[in-house]
């Protein structure tokens, strides 16, 4: 972490200190990118990034110190007025303390040099709460890697990093602009692509009693309005529907990437029986 400490009795940073300023600038996707940081609010996100070693800067308010002593122990830190708080946060009641942190991101050629047995792939999710929840689902239920291929929303958006509850700092964070190069390269890695889809031919009750869930598995997920591209579930190895017993129209995209990972997730882990 580096960082100037503030020294005893120096003012409060305000919004007009130089470290703010820069620091709120980070709400914006283009300024994230071309400073390679971003900013992880709340006591959880800042705990799994001090973890991850990927802090740079932390804020704090009075207030936010006194609560979280034990989490800013040993930690380099700035004071804010509530004022600066209020400009960093990106929520209505700040919980008193944001870092600014390294943007996490692995390529993909990198992600699946590792070997990954169980990979979520989100196909231009244009909504950061359901791209931080899936985040969150993925490091759930195992998986090693998180891919935003397309259009997608960045992972490092605010609402996003604070619905990930920390889980984007577990996994491997890949942005990959084009959907059909990252599929062909999630096939190359010998992963089974599996499209989700209401329509899908493929019950996934079916791929869950035959045992294929248990292969290396990227699940692909589509947009909140939209779904997956037809071209990808054309190219995809199956298409899978997720079965829907009751009256519902459909699950929503956090709930149906649930159920798609932890029954990948319980195949995996399922004993061979000789």
């Amino acid at each position: 972490m580096t960082q100037h400490f503030q020294r005893p009795g120096d003012p409060l940073f305000t919004q007009r200190t130089p470290r703010v300023v820069a620091a709120v600038k980070l709400h914006r996707r283009r300024e994230r990118d071309k400073a390679g940081r971003f900013l992880a609010e709340g006591p959880q996100a800042v705990r799994e990034a001090i973890e991850a070693g990927a802090v740079r800067e932390i804020f704090v308010t009075e207030d936010g110190h006194a609560r979280h002593r034990t989490l800013l122990r040993g930690a380099n830190f700035s004071v804010v007025t509530d004022e600066a708080m209020a400009s960093l946060a990106d929520t209505v009641t700040p919980q008193g303390v944001i870092a600014v942190c390294d943007l996490l991101d692995v390529p993909l050629d990198a992600a699946l040099a590792r070997a990954p047995r169980l990979v979520a792939v989100a196909v231009e999710i244009r909504d950061p709460g359901n791209a931080g929840t899936v985040l969150r689902t993925a490091d759930a239920a195992g998986a090693t890697a998180v891919i935003f291929a397309g259009d997608a929303v960045d992972p490092f958006n605010p609402k996003c990093v604070r619905a990930s509850a920390g889980s984007l700092f577990h996994l491997d964070v890949v942005r990959a602009p084009d959907a059909a190069t990252t599929l062909a390269a999630l096939r190359e890695a010998g992963l089974r692509t599996l499209a989700t889809s209401g329509y899908g031919a493929t019950d996934l009750d079916d791929l869950a009693d035959d045992g294929s869930l248990a292969r290396p598995t990227a699940w692909l997920f589509g947009s909140e309005a939209h779904g997956l591209p037809e071209e990808l579930r054309n190219a995809a190895d199956a298409a899978v529907r997720v079965p829907i017993h009751g009256r519902a129209e459909s699950l929503n995209l956090a709930a149906a990437a649930a159920v798609c990972l932890y029954a990948s997730a319980r195949a995996q882990r399922r004993p061979v029986l000789s």
